[in-house]
């Protein structure tokens, strides 16, 4: 059995057109982009609001990143 075949602990992405990982990996997404795409794929048939907030959550982290990247490239100029 291939691990698209299951999932462990409901069907929240197996159900989907195409599984969240499978995206990730295709896109060769990164842990916090991945998470934003893994919450707000599965929100309307899990926690709802909840995963929502979780999505911005890795958002707000991965926005902090790529501001301190661009500040710290400015600096080394």
């Amino acid at each position: 059995m291939k691990a698209n075949d299951h999932q462990v602990g409901g069907s929240h992405y197996k159900d989907r057109a195409i599984q969240p990982w499978d995206f990730i990996i295709a896109n060769d997404l990164g842990f916090l982009e991945a998470n934003v795409v893994k919450y707000v794929t599965r929100y309307k048939a899990k926690n709802g609001i909840k995963d929502l907030e979780k999505a911005r959550h890795y958002l707000d982290k991965l926005i902090e990143v790529e501001t301190a990247k661009l500040e710290s490239s400015w600096t080394e100029k």
